[in-house]
C-alpha cells in the first residue's frame, strides 16, 4: 500500500509508543556461531565489531551517524567499535521512507530498544558464563562487567547471548546517564566524502554498463507522437534507441556524452496535450479566483465573524518552486529476465521497488533496491520516476543501463513546490494587539495529486505537521483551499510551512507595526501566557516558542544592530520543533544583503549538537536562496528555467554568517532538518521593512 508523508509519520509514532516489537524486531536471533543479531539493527561479530543498520537514507542530514548513536548509547557500546552498513529494502524495518524531518523522531524509539534489548542479553549471557547472578553485573564500553571486577568483551559473549531470548520490553537508560547521546560525535560519512570513496548514485558503475538519456516532451504532460532516429543511430557509441511509456524516447549509448549527442539528433514529434497554452499568469490567476470558494477548517478558536474594531487586511504570494538538488537524477537498473536489482540515490526505496516491479510486471520479491547516498534531497527523490525509467530501459536495451538526468532534464521534467495565495486579516483592540485573526491559505495539494488522502477530502494530508498557528488568539481561523493543476506536485523541504510560516509571519509584523511596537516585543506579548494550542494531533506549547523567540533575539543582540543594519525576526512551529531566527541586513543599490542569520530551535533532546548545528545552517542558506531568487515559471506549457543561471542558488559570497542554537531539553526528539526553513524568509522581508519600510508581500523578493 502507497503511504503519504503523514501517514508515515502516524504509524512511526504509534510504533514509538511501544508497538515496535513486532514490525521492527526479528522474532527471534537471527545469528550465527560468530555473530550476534537480536533484531534488524544490530549485527556483534567474536572479533567485537560492532555493525548498526540503518534504515534511512543519507542525504546530508548525518542519519549514518545520529541513528547509530541512539542503538549505541543503549547498547552500553565502545563506539570507536561500531561501523554502519545501510540496511537493504525489508518490511521488517516498517516504512523506510525518509522525509518529514522524521528518522530521528520515528526511530528514536525503535534504535533505543533494539540496542537496550541486545545490551541485556549480553549481561545476561556474562552473568550466566560466570555463574553469577544477573543483577551482579552491568555493562560498560562494549564489556560486561562483574561487581568484582572481572570483564568480557561483547564479542565474547556472542555465541551464548544468541541463545537467549529477545527481550520484547527492555529497560531503557535514565537520559541524565547518556554517554553517547547529547555528544558532538564526529560524522561517519565525512571521510568518504572527503576522499571519495562515498558512493553516490551518479558514481555508481557496474561490468558492461550502458548509459541512457531520456527525451522527454517539454510541454508538461506532453506524448510521444513518433520520433526518428535514423541520426542518432549514427552517433558513435549509441547502442538502442526505443520508447518508454508513452512519455519518453530513451538513447542508450557506451558513454555519457554518445547519450548525449545522440538525444541531441533525436527527431521527436510531441503530441503537447491540453497544457500547450498554460502560463505562470493563469496558474496565478486561479489561486486568486479560488479564494472566495469552499475552505476547509485547519484551526478555530472563538468566532472571527462576530469580532468588529481596527481591520488590516493583506495579500501574500508564493511561487512554483523547484528542488534543485545538487546531483541531478538518477538510477541505475539492471534486469535478470524475472528480476531486477536497482541502484537508487532514493528517499523511499519501498516505493521504488513496487514501482519498478509494476512497471516490469513481476512480484515485489524480484525486485532489489540499493540504497546509494544523494547529493541532496528536499522531497524530490520521494519520488520513483527515474528508477521505473531505468529498469525499463535495462530491460529493452537488454544490459545494465544507468539513467542520467541533464540539469535542464532535473529543472524542466521535474514535480514542484506548489505556488500559494494568501488572504489575511486582522482586528486589533485598543493596545494593538490581534483581538481576531484570519488566514485564508490558496493551493493545489500535493497528496490529493497523488491519491493520498487527507485527514478529510477538503485537507491535503500534510497540512497538520505544516500549517499550525503559533499564537494563542481569541479569536482565529486558518483555512485551506484546495485547487488543482496540471502541473507536477511534489514535496519540498518543509513544504507549506515555508508558505505559510511566510504569510503568516510577515502579517504579525504588519500588526507590530501598526501598533508602534517593537516585533520582537510584541510576539512576545502574544505569547505571553503559558497556554496550549491543540492542531490537529500537536499540542503547541506558547512557553517553548518564547523560550526559542528570546534565545534567539538574546543571541543577535536583539535591537542593537551595528550601524547601517537592520534586523527582523520571526519564529515558526512544525514538524513537532520550535524555531526562531533574526535575520541582519543592510541595503546595497536598492537590494537586501544578508550579513547574519541567528537561528535557534527548541527539537526535544539533542542527539548530536555538531549534526544539529549543520542542519540548521544548510536550513538556512536553503531557505535564503529561495526566498531571494528560486521561482519556477511557465510558458506555453512549458518550464522556462534550465540551469543554475535562471535559477540562482546563493554564491560563495552571498552567504552570511550562519548561527545556530538551540535549548537544552529532555523532550523526545522532534523535526530538526526542514523547521529551521520558514522563518527566514518572513524575517528577511521583515528586515527589508526595517531598513526601507517597505512591504515584501510576494517572494522571490529579487524577482
Amino acid at each position: 500500500m502507497t503511504v503519504s508523508r503523514r501517514t508515515f509519520l502516524g504509524v512511526g509514532a504509534a510504533a514509538g509508543a511501544g508497538l515496535v516489537i513486532g514490525v521492527y524486531f526479528h522474532e527471534k536471533s537471527q545469528s550465527g556461531p560468530d555473530s550476534f543479531a537480536p533484531n534488524a539493527y544490530l549485527r556483534i561479530t567474536n572479533d567485537g565489531a560492532i555493525t548498526v543498520l540503518v534504515a534511512r537514507s543519507e542525504m546530508g542530514q548525518g542519519v549514518r551517524t545520529s541513528l547509530p548513536m541512539i542503538l549505541a548509547e543503549e547498547l552500553d557500546a565502545d563506539w570507536k567499535q561500531i561501523h554502519i552498513e545501510q540496511a537493504p529494502t525489508d518490511s521488517v524495518y516498517g516504512d523506510q521512507m525518509t522525509g518529514g524531518s522524521a528518522s530521528i523522531r520515528v526511530m528514536w524509539d525503535p534504535m533505543r530498544k533494539a540496542g537496550a534489548a541486545a545490551r541485556e542479553m549480553l549481561v545476561s549471557a556474562a552473568a550466566a558464563e560466570w555463574g553469577v547472578q544477573r543483577s551482579e553485573c552491568r555493562s560498560e564500553s562494549g564489556n560486561v562487567i562483574h561487581n568484582s571486577g572481572r570483564k568480557l568483551a561483547y564479542g565474547k559473549l556472542v555465541a551464548r547471548a544468541a541463545k537467549l531470548p529477545v527481550p520484547t520490553d527492555p529497560p531503557l537508560k535514565d537520559g541524565t546517564k547518556y554517554r553517547c547521546v547529547g555528544q558532538p560525535i564526529a560524522r561517519l560519512d565525512i571521510p568518504g566524502k572527503v576522499d571519495g570513496t562515498a558512493q553516490f548514485g551518479i558514481d555508481f558503475r557496474l561490468p558492461g554498463m550502458k548509459y541512457a538519456l531520456l527525451a522527454r516532451c517539454p510541454v508538461i504532460g506532453g506524448k510521444v507522437a513518433s520520433f526518428d532516429d535514423k541520426e542518432t543511430r549514427k552517433a558513435t557509441g549509441v547502442a538502442y534507441v526505443g520508447k518508454v511509456s508513452d512519455a519518453a524516447v530513451a538513447v542508450v549509448a557506451d558513454n555519457v556524452w554518445s547519450a548525449m549527442e545522440g538525444r541531441r539528433v533525436l527527431n521527436v514529434q510531441w503530441d503537447e496535450g491540453p497544457n500547450r497554452d498554460l502560463n505562470t499568469a493563469a496558474t496565478v490567476a486561479q489561486l486568486k479566483s479560488s479564494a472566495s470558494k469552499h475552505a476547509a477548517t485547519l484551526y478555530s478558536a472563538g468566532d472571527v465573524s462576530k469580532v468588529s474594531g481596527h481591520r488590516i487586511e493583506s495579500e501574500y504570494q508564493l511561487p512554483w518552486m523547484a528542488h534543485a538538488a545538487m546531483e541531478p537524477g538518477n538510477t541505475t537498473a539492471h534486469f535478470h529476465g524475472d528480476s531486477c536489482e536497482i541502484w537508487s540515490p532514493t528517499q523511499n526505496p519501498q516505493e521504488v521497488q513496487k514501482a519498478v516491479a509494476q512497471a516490469l510486471g513481476i512480484s515485489d520479491q524480484k525486485v532489489k533496491v540499493n540504497v546509494l547516498l544523494m547529493g541532496g534531497g528536499f522531497g524530490r527523490r520521494l519520488e520513483h520516476d527515474y528508477a521505473v525509467e531505468a529498469a525499463l530501459v535495462s530491460k529493452a536495451a537488454n544490459a545494465p543501463v544507468q539513467v542520467l538526468w541533464t540539469r535542464e532534464d532535473d529543472m524542466r521534467n521535474s514535480t514542484y513546490r506548489p505556488a500559494s495565495y494568501h488572504k489575511l486579516s486582522a482586528v486589533l483592540d485598543g493596545h494593538g494587539l490581534p483581538i481576531a485573526f484570519h488566514h485564508r491559505f490558496v493551493s493545489p495539494s500535493i497528496n490529493m495529486q497523488k491519491g493520498f488522502p487527507g485527514p478529510t477530502p477538503d485537507v491535503d494530508g500534510d497540512l497538520p505537521d505544516e500549517g499550525s498557528l503559533i499564537y494563542s488568539l481569541p479569536n482565529a481561523q486558518v483555512e485551506y483551499v484546495m485547487t488543482e493543476s496540471p502541473v507536477p506536485l511534489g514535496y519540498m523541504r518543509s513544504v507549506y510551512a515555508l508558505q505559510v510560516g511566510f504569510a503568516s509571519e510577515a502579517f504579525i509584523d504588519e500588526l507590530a507595526a501598526m501598533a508602534k511596537k517593537d516585533p520582537l516585543e510584541y510576539r512576545l506579548q502574544l505569547l505571553a501566557k503559558d497556554e496550549e494550542i491543540k492542531f490537529f494531533d500537536t499540542t503547541w506549547k506558547t512557553a517553548r516558542m518564547r523560550g526559542v523567540l528570546q534565545l534567539a533575539a538574546d543571541k543577535a543582540g536583539w535591537g542593537k544592530p551595528p550601524a547601517g543594519r537592520y534586523q527582523g525576526i520571526a519564529c515558526f512551529g512544525c514538524f513537532g520543533t520550535y524555531a526562531a531566527e533574526v535575520v541582519e541586513i543592510s541595503m546595497e543599490n536598492d537590494q537586501p544583503r544578508v550579513h547574519r542569520v541567528v537561528a535557534a530551535l527548541d527539537c526535544g533532546r539533542v542527539v548530536n549538537p555538531n549534526i544539529l548545528e549543520q542542519q540548521i545552517q544548510g536550513a538556512v542558506h536553503f531557505a535564503l536562496a529561495n526566498a531571494l531568487r528560486a521561482q519556477i515559471t511557465i510558458e506555453k506549457g512549458c518550464i522556462v528555467q534550465g540551469n543554475f543561471d535562471d535559477y540562482q542558488p546563493m554564491r560563495i559570497n552571498e552567504v552570511p554568517a550562519v548561527e545556530a542554537y538551540f535549548v537544552q531539553s529532555s523532550e523526545s526528539p522532534t523535526g530538526a532538518g526542514e523547521p529551521p526553513v520558514p522563518p527566514l524568509a518572513p524575517a528577511l522581508s521583515n528586515a527589508i521593512y526595517a531598513a526601507t519600510k517597505k512591504r515584501i508581500r510576494q517572494l522571490p523578493i529579487l524577482s
